[in-house]
């Protein structure tokens, strides 16, 4: 569809470099004052909001492509149909997101050239595989909360107060603008508890500090285990919701 519409697929790639230049400006206004904060990163505010600007593409694709896949077959009617096949449930909820996490990878490369080529971004210590290795933990980690969310679509029909809550608490606390250090104590209790918080730490140390895969190893453990619980129960509750559908007869409603 965003190929078919090459204005809307212009138009994207547009709010990309202006986003980036909006936060190279709030860099060299704030920067200096955050860099005692940022010491771990490299002190510099403006490679760190970069990656976490760019690889929040994945985490509300995560979110909320495998809902909003299920809210449009919804409208246009072919939500029992799909799901009368006899392909798997995670074979569906999966297939129906990939476009969306193929955007987002391009989009985040489109957030690196444009930030190496026009604003001086240096990632010549970047450690690739470790920072792959992050990314797919954190793309399984978010994928199950997001999988959860459909199940509330196929419950709620229209309301998704899952997504819209780890939306806010994944902005807030997760360190995607500022870092974690800087809010109080309380908080940053509460970040650790999210896996946002360890993907973007992860990616930062990986892409800025050259940080290899041992010494990232807190941080992909911390990952491994929000994959491992949250993505097959988000399966799991993705089925009961379905099943429940089935008996209520309302796959077709929305």
């Amino acid at each position: 569809m965003d190929i078919s519409y090459r204005l809307n697929f212009f138009l994207r790639f547009a709010r990309i470099f202006t986003t980036i230049l909006t936060f190279y400006f709030i860099s060299k206004l704030f920067g200096k004052g955050a860099s005692e904060y940022l010491k771990e990163y490299g002190g510099d505010y403006f490679p760190f909001v970069l990656i976490g600007i760019a690889f929040s593409e994945y985490i509300m694709v995560s979110l909320r492509s495998f809902s909003d896949s299920i809210r449009q077959e919804q409208i246009v009617g072919t939500l029992e149909a799909v799901l009368a096949t006899p392909t798997k449930i995670s074979t569906i909820v999966i297939g129906s997101s990939i476009w969306d996490f193929l955007f987002a990878s391009i989009s985040v490369v489109a957030y690196f050239l444009l930030g190496v080529v026009f604003f001086g971004l240096d990632l010549s210590r970047m450690n690739l595989v470790s920072g792959i290795v992050i990314l797919i933990l954190s793309i399984f980690s978010f994928s199950g909360i997001g999988i959860i969310s459909a199940a509330f679509i196929l419950m709620l029909k229209k309301g998704d107060p899952l997504a819209w809550f780890m939306g806010v608490c994944f902005g807030l606390l997760g360190g995607v603008y500022f870092p974690v250090n800087i809010m109080p104590k309380t908080l940053q209790v509460f970040s650790f508890l999210v896996p946002i918080t360890y993907s973007l730490r992860g990616l930062r140390l990986a892409l800025l500090k050259g940080y290899s895969f041992n010494m990232l190893l807190p941080d992909i453990l911390a990952l491994f285990i929000f994959s491992v619980l949250l993505f097959p129960i988000g399966i799991l509750l993705f089925k009961l919701a379905l099943k429940k559908a089935k008996i209520d007869g309302s796959l077709a409603h929305y």
